[in-house]
């Protein structure tokens, strides 16, 4: 019974934790609208009183108060049965593959059941803030419940649990280091603040193609969030398989050399997307702009990563010469 009540207990906290990070990630949203509440107000609208279309809902303390509790309650028991599925995890580790599973679930059952309920609502509602926001919710509810099961991270993953710490560190500061490019230069080039994130979040998001239509300032913060939120992804998940490989590469050393294969891929692989979405977008950003930003992410990661293996490179060196 303790070990139940201790299940529950934290499943309780993972929920709230998962509510709130989804709260506050859709209360942002609004305010770069300049309508706070808004996602709230709409989705208590639609569910409580049938609301169909969104041009007639008002900012109401009665849908936005009924939609918190629905919201928190369906938080609450997804995290019990996470938390239930990691209590599992524990005794059988076949079962963490059925918590990735209902974690993925989990992202397509709400935009689903969004979709289904309120159809007409996703113009203001988008699609992709639905998925970031589950995807936030997500990692801080499996972050929180790994912090009272670690035993059981590094007996699934073993040296691995260090590997991704590494290679998610190294992907933010490639990540930062490309955000950083660009500010710089769209405000030495005194273009409008914040032009790269919002042209690539409004391509991706929006099926941006034409540069000439973007929105700026205050109207394009939203997809500017939602574009960040890809962009750090994407850079930790390259920063996992560039560490994963200097594992390797401590095994056998010319590995590495993989690794700098990998990097340059890397700046080919983000001018190819572009140039496949559109080659207006290529010609806004400037192609060689792109390079030098990736380029400086991939000195700066590579850099890091170096750091703590510093013994690679002279062990590359004496397995070449001593064939």
């Amino acid at each position: 019974m303790a070990l139940e009540g201790r299940v529950v207990r934290e499943g309780i906290f993972a929920g709230l934790i998962g509510g709130a990070i989804v709260a506050v990630w859709f209360l942002i949203l609004d305010l770069t609208r300049g309508a706070p509440l808004q996602t709230p107000a709409i989705l208590g609208a639609v569910i409580f009183q049938g609301v169909r279309d969104p041009s007639l809902v008002s900012i109401a303390a009665g849908p936005i108060v009924g939609y918190t509790l629905v919201h928190g309650l369906a938080f609450v028991v997804f995290g019990i049965v996470a938390a239930l599925l990691v209590a599992g995890a524990e005794r059988e580790p076949a079962m963490l593959l059925a918590l990735l599973i209902f974690f993925a679930a989990f992202e397509v059952f709400f935009l689903a059941l969004v979709v289904f309920l309120a159809q007409p609502i996703l113009g203001v509602v988008a699609w992709w803030a639905i998925l970031i926001g589950n995807f936030l919710s997500s990692i801080s509810m499996l972050g929180y419940l790994s912090l009272w099961h670690r035993p059981l991270a590094r007996t699934l993953l073993g040296g691995w649990v260090n590997v991704i710490r590494e290679g998610v560190v190294g992907g933010l500061i490639g990540g930062a280091v490309v955000v950083l490019w660009f500010l710089s230069y769209d405000t030495l080039r005194f273009q409008k603040p914040l032009r790269t994130p919002a042209l690539l979040g409004s391509a991706v998001f929006e099926g941006l193609r034409d540069p000439s239509q973007l929105r700026y300032g205050m109207d394009a913060l939203d997809v500017v969030l939602g574009y960040t939120v890809l962009h750090f992804t994407a850079f930790a998940v390259f920063g996992v398989i560039a560490a994963a490989l200097l594992v390797a590469a401590e095994r056998e050393p010319r590995i590495l050399l993989g690794l700098f294969i990998f990097f340059w891929c890397f700046e080919l692989f983000f001018l190819g997307v572009l140039s496949a979405l559109d080659e207006a977008l290529v010609g806004a950003l400037l192609w060689w702009n792109v390079a030098i930003a990736n380029l400086l992410a991939a000195v700066a990661m590579l850099t890091y990563f170096f750091l703590g293996h510093r013994s690679l490179g002279a062990r590359l060196f004496e397995r070449w010469t001593e064939d």
